[in-house]
């Protein structure tokens, strides 16, 4: 059978280790759907699969042994699917018109998650209408508070939502529950003055224990919906790291106008000759240089007044390509030197690290 399989692939389809039997990858934004969009996963396995579903990492469903002849079909019936989630499509019934930028993953968020400080699934599905479709392969996470339970600093862009506490003096009974857990689960940012709460306002990430903790409701979630948003985490084969704070207190259009000018600056940058035209952004970024990137992000975006941003970002994880020819990352061996691990360091790691806390150390 003659398949174009790059266009295969471009339609949201795998190109399996069985000959002629592919795998269809259904969209779900903010891992969130109702139970007809289940049962209509059901019926595509059943009828054109081999009744086997898997669970994506990206919250997706992949319906795995459908036959390379059946595609069309397929598409014709992952419409409603399509319709039920508001996905982008270029033309009804033919499916997912692209691949490359993944789907916007979340974690349940506040409709469930007593921790979660927003609606993760609702913005998630923002994000979704107005990146998609696109075959730039970007990947992004929203979790809805400190915890991470998504994992959004190993996505080029994760969300982290944040709170800033309002605290009711009135309501407050010093019991020094919120204290206690902001030191335990937290930052240690609350302390006790005449009675009295104080947050340390510098010192603060957002986070929302005090209010979780508060039998009162002394604490309360501000009305106000903030993120923290990092930047270009990421796995792989070369240099698997998380990502790094980039805006700390900035709202949903910031966040949107930034994800979209970097669709703009990997368009200007992506080198013609990268494998399949495709590469990563954080390499892309690496090779530019982030104060290039950084002019590209902020293009025309208007930061609210409380939002911070980094000057600076130094990434670090592991450097697989500088590994010497002597150097075993198998071989198990005491390290009770500093010589016998000094194959595994990176030193211009250990400058950039050094220059980081210099450069926190004097505000530069």
């Amino acid at each position: 059978m003659d398949i174009n399989t790059k266009k295969l692939k471009k339609n949201a389809f795998r190109v399996s280790k069985v000959r002629e039997l592919t795998a269809s990858r259904v969209r779900v934004p903010g891992g969130c759907c109702n139970a007809d969009v289940m049962q209509q996963v059901v019926d595509i396995a059943r009828k054109y699969g081999n009744g086997q579903i898997h669970l994506t990492t990206r919250q997706g469903f992949e319906i795995e042994g459908i036959h390379m002849e059946d595609m069309d079909k397929v598409n014709e019936m992952l419409q409603p699917i399509i319709d039920n989630l508001q996905i982008n499509q270029n033309e009804t019934g033919t499916g997912y018109p692209a691949s490359g930028t993944r789907n916007v993953c979340a974690c349940i968020g506040n409709r469930v998650c007593p921790f979660g400080n927003y609606n993760t699934a609702a913005f998630a599905k923002r994000i979704e209408k107005a990146i998609f479709p696109n075959d730039l392969h970007f990947k992004i996470a929203l979790t809805g508070c400190a915890n991470d339970c998504i994992k959004a600093r190993m996505h080029d862009f994760g969300i982290i939502g944040m709170t800033e506490p309002q605290y009711e003096p009135n309501r407050c009974v010093s019991c020094g529950a919120c204290i206690k857990g902001c030191d335990k689960l937290s930052v240690d940012a609350l302390k006790m003055e005449n009675y009295r709460i104080v947050r340390n306002e510098e010192k603060c990430v957002g986070c929302g224990v005090c209010v979780t903790k508060c039998p009162t409701r002394a604490w309360t979630r501000s009305e106000k919906k903030y993120y923290r948003l990092t930047l270009m985490g990421r796995t792989g084969k070369k240099n698997p790291r998380l990502g790094e704070d980039f805006l700390i207190w900035a709202d949903e259009d910031t966040i949107i106008k930034v994800i979209l000018n970097t669709y703009k600056f990997v368009k200007e940058y992506i080198d013609p000759n990268a494998p399949g035209g495709k590469e990563h952004v954080g390499y892309i970024i690496d090779r530019v240089g982030f104060a290039e990137y950084k002019k590209w992000a902020l293009d025309g975006v208007e930061l609210p007044p409380e939002t911070i941003v980094k000057n600076n970002i130094y990434w670090s994880g592991i450097h697989y390509r500088s590994f010497q020819a002597t150097d075993n990352p198998h071989k198990s061996t005491p390290c009770g030197t500093f010589g016998s691990c000094i194959g595994f360091i990176d030193l211009t790691e250990v400058l950039k690290n050094l220059l980081l806390m210099v450069h926190q150390c004097f505000d530069i």
